[in-house]
């Protein structure tokens, strides 16, 4: 589709109505397995065949093609405890231009992770495109020793393509707490004239990637030198801060490529060499 790529130039008022609830738990003698399922509407989840001893992994899909003015997407993830789960997404995400005064597109992702479980929510990107209007929020809650590791990646226009995106709606949140109390806040809100706020130094200098790395985990300040050494070779301009237990990293380039190769030199830091998941590479 072009820079100003609509669905609703394909389906006129047609609203996406996705739920997905996703529930897993340990199995007596080690390993993970699915423990609850609900889907409804365009959401669905696919759970591909795993070798021996790995974690078991979760792909999820949007059947209706791409996300459009007023669509809502809820999805849940529970992990039991002592249970490891990893979720990535078939492709990259769309976010298509809204109508004219149309409502924001609404997702919701609320992911549990109980005492000594994992969970690793890794998306491949959202890509938004000219006049988008996207209001997102990533809710994670974790038992006290749990480990999470999150990406969330965003595209605003595709440089290869010659897109760019001048004006729309963002707002993105990512929110998680830790026993009870939260530990990270972090809230992304662009309005209007986007790409006139992305050259800003204050904001993004001129890039249209921005991606967001957690690593929630008793041994997260162990992995800060060589996520920051993996970075610095990156081509991208990124940085890594560590506390409480908590390290997050933020990459902005100027093109999905790029922002890629960060994330990918940055993944297997953050997830302890394992390979990322195979979907990525299709």
């Amino acid at each position: 589709m072009s820079d100003g790529a609509c669905l609703s130039d394909r389906v006129p008022l047609q609203r996406a109505r996705g739920v997905l609830t996703l529930g897993v738990a340990r199995r007596e003698g080690g390993g993970t397995a699915l423990a609850r399922l609900r889907q409804e509407g365009c959401l669905k989840a696919r759970l591909p065949a795993i070798e021996r001893g790995a974690d078991l992994t979760a792909v999820l899909v949007n059947s209706s093609g791409g996300i459009a003015s007023g669509d809502r997407l809820d999805s849940v993830i529970e992990a039991g405890p002592g249970a490891s789960l990893t979720v990535t997404s078939q492709a990259a995400e769309r976010v298509y231009r809204a109508e004219p005064g149309g409502p924001p597109a609404e997702v919701r992702t609320r992911i549990e992770v109980g005492a000594g479980a994992r969970v690793e929510w890794l998306p491949q990107e959202t890509i938004l495109f000219n006049a988008a209007r996207l209001d997102r929020a990533l809710h994670v809650t974790l038992a006290e020793d749990a480990v999470f590791v999150g990406l969330e990646c965003l595209l605003l226009g595709r440089a290869a393509m010659g897109e760019r995106v001048h004006s729309g709606s963002l707002r993105d949140l990512i929110h998680i707490e830790r026993a009870g109390e939260p530990i990270l806040h972090d809230p992304i809100r662009i309005e209007g004239a986007i790409s006139e706020q992305l050259a800003s130094r204050a904001t993004a200098g001129g890039a249209v990637a921005i991606a967001t790395l957690v690593l929630v985990a008793p041994d997260a300040a162990t992995r800060l030198a060589a996520l920051r050494e993996a970075l610095a070779g990156s081509g991208a301009e990124a940085g890594a801060s560590c506390w409480n237990k908590l390290l997050l990293a933020r990459i902005i380039a100027t093109d999905g490529a790029t922002a890629r190769a960060a994330i990918l030199a940055a993944l297997p830091i953050l997830r302890g060499g394992r390979p990322i998941p195979r979907v990525w590479n299709c």
